[in-house]
């Protein structure tokens, strides 16, 4: 059985529901199941550079601020917002700064995409990315829903 923990949607005027069984304990920082009703956006796997294709840093945090800012462009481009967002799924090159740095992927997160975190998230250690000085990637399934 699926309930809705949170009986409040997201967002004004969203169909968002975050998914959590009955007896299951309740995962930090983002949901284990979303439902959506609306219109689908897909962006495509972003990775740390900026608007022209170059990378700014090598170093992680700034990869990872630099790709949720990504995503939130080419949401915007889709009338979207981070409160759309229903799946996240991330390509990491090494899990282990991933965790150790996971508070200040955190605040990163935060600071760019806010307190949303009814999304169902997967993280993934990858061998490689196609860029080679990227340190991760990030595709996300966003829904907007219907006017009127």
């Amino acid at each position: 059985m699926t309930t809705n923990t949170n009986n409040e949607n997201h967002a004004s005027g969203t169909d968002k529901r975050v998914l959590q069984p009955e007896g299951w304990a309740a995962p930090r920082g983002y949901a284990n199941g979303v439902s959506a009703v609306g219109r689908q956006v897909y962006v495509a796997g972003q990775i740390g550079w900026n608007a022209q294709c170059a990378f700014e840093s090598d170093d992680f945090i700034a990869q990872v601020r630099q790709a949720l800012a990504n995503v939130k462009a080419v949401l915007a481009e889709a009338g979207a917002g981070p409160e759309h967002i229903v799946r996240m799924t991330w390509y990491v090159l090494d899990k282990r700064e991933y965790v150790s740095r996971g508070r200040e992927v955190g605040q990163a997160y935060r600071e760019v995409l806010g307190r949303e975190y009814g999304i169902a998230m997967t993280a993934v250690q990858v061998s490689g990315l196609i860029e080679d000085r990227a340190k991760l990637e990030i595709e996300v399934t966003a829904v907007v829903p219907p006017r009127g």
